[in-house]
């Protein structure tokens, strides 16, 4: 897997994920994040949804973004076992196409997702250095951190479509549900239309960045 992966160059994704410090900080990095997301639906609006009031079976369909960063840590530490070794030295198993698959899906529609939720509802957020600027910011983080993905993994057909009917009934739960993120304004139908959009979106650009094949077991 030597060639190059998307618009990232792949020697950015070598310092990134061949290396013990940069790699153990990204994995830092993500963790701390995830928890500064989980506060954020800890301490959310009067009259909005919480973790507190959410079945702990579906947090991770309620806090979107923390759990997008969950799936990314998991996807990146799974290369801990390799470190000093090449990304083209680093094995696939169907297990891992599914998670890397997913998690490339989680981080592109949650990143983007942000950057189009608080521009539908802009005059309630804009123009507030934070809950503006600083969320759309940190947020395309994530799409740029999805960008690693394909140098070190694949997917198969049925990652893509796992992903995609993940994707999916994560929207119906949103909206269908009540089940979407805290917001300033209601969602109405412009925001679900959007992110049922930015979800097959999200899984066109996985199939698009990531090769995909069968990956070959190994047996013992």
């Amino acid at each position: 897997m030597s060639e190059q992966r998307g618009p990232l160059p792949r020697r950015y994704a070598r310092y990134y994920l061949e290396q013990t410090p940069s790699l153990v900080w990204l994995l830092v990095v993500n963790a701390v994040a995830m928890l500064v997301g989980v506060r954020f639906y800890v301490e959310t609006m009067p009259g909005q949804k919480q973790l507190a009031d959410v079945s702990t079976f579906l947090w991770p369909l309620f806090a979107d973004s923390p759990a997008a960063l969950f799936l990314m840590t998991l996807s990146v530490a799974t290369l801990l076992p390799f470190l000093g070794k090449s990304l083209d030295e680093v094995p696939l198993t169907v297990p891992l196409a599914y998670l890397h698959t997913i998690a490339l899906v989680w981080l592109v529609k949650m990143g983007l997702w942000t950057v189009v939720a608080l521009n539908i509802g802009f005059d309630a957020y804009f123009p507030a250095p934070w809950a503006y600027f600083g969320i759309i910011i940190t947020h395309l983080g994530f799409v740029a951190e999805g960008l690693l993905v394909p140098h070190y993994a694949r997917t198969t057909k049925g990652a893509l479509v796992t992903a995609l009917v993940l994707a999916l009934g994560n929207d119906v739960l949103d909206y269908g549900f009540g089940y979407h993120p805290p917001l300033r304004y209601d969602p109405g139908l412009v925001l679900p239309l959007a992110t049922v959009a930015l979800s097959v979106l999200s899984v066109g650009i996985a199939w698009r960045l990531l090769p995909v094949e069968k990956p070959v077991q190994k047996t013992s």
